[in-house]
């Protein structure tokens, strides 16, 4: 895989439920590439991860808030599940904001498990091919979503990439996708599903 110097992502979590392997797999994988990778969550208090929504994991601390992200200044939203953190996430005024922007900019969009019930939300799962967790499936449908059950899905239309999978066991394909997407690879991968 290239290196990913120059290159920066965005990690958007809230402080509590987020999915423990979703946030920091992606954080650490990308970092290994030479990424910059921030973290930021609604306010500075340290992020508290949950394993699987029941036991707690680790705390991370967040390098910003949502009010102080510029989205000009990222290459890359990733944006990781666990079903505390999206439901607080979509009704988020900032997680939106970012989340819109992004699109509106034609930067690419990364989104596992839960987390594209802040797609839905926003109206950025409509006319999208994608896939979640797969209780989110319905949601996804009535959202105007093409929903699919595959480890990894990356939909190109509309002006901007939508990178997505399923649950933690699909870190393997979803954070390997991101890097690619970084690197200009992406558009060579074909949409699974």
């Amino acid at each position: 895989m290239a290196e990913l110097n120059g290159k920066k992502v965005l990690i958007i979590s809230t402080n509590y439920g987020t999915e423990r392997d979703e946030l920091q797999v992606p954080l650490e994988g990308l970092q290994k590439l030479g990424a910059e990778v921030t973290v930021a969550a609604p306010n500075p208090e340290e992020i508290r991860t949950r394993i699987m929504d029941d036991a707690e994991g680790p705390h991370v601390l967040p390098d910003a808030t949502f009010a102080d992200v510029h989205t000009s200044q990222y290459d890359v939203l990733v944006v990781p599940g666990g079903t505390l953190n999206a439901d607080t996430l979509r009704g988020d005024e900032n997680a939106r904001r970012i989340a819109t922007e992004f699109a509106a900019a034609g930067k690419p969009i990364a989104a596992i498990c839960h987390a594209p019930w802040l797609l839905v939300d926003t109206g950025l799962a409509r006319g999208k091919r994608l896939t979640s967790y797969k209780s989110l499936s319905t949601d996804v449908k009535n959202a105007g979503g093409d929903w699919v059950d595959a480890p990894l899905v990356r939909d190109d239309s509309d002006g901007w990439t939508l990178i997505t999978s399923r649950f933690p066991d699909d870190l393997s394909e979803f954070v390997p996708a991101i890097a690619r997407e970084l690197v200009g690879q992406g558009s060579a991968q074909p949409v699974s599903g």
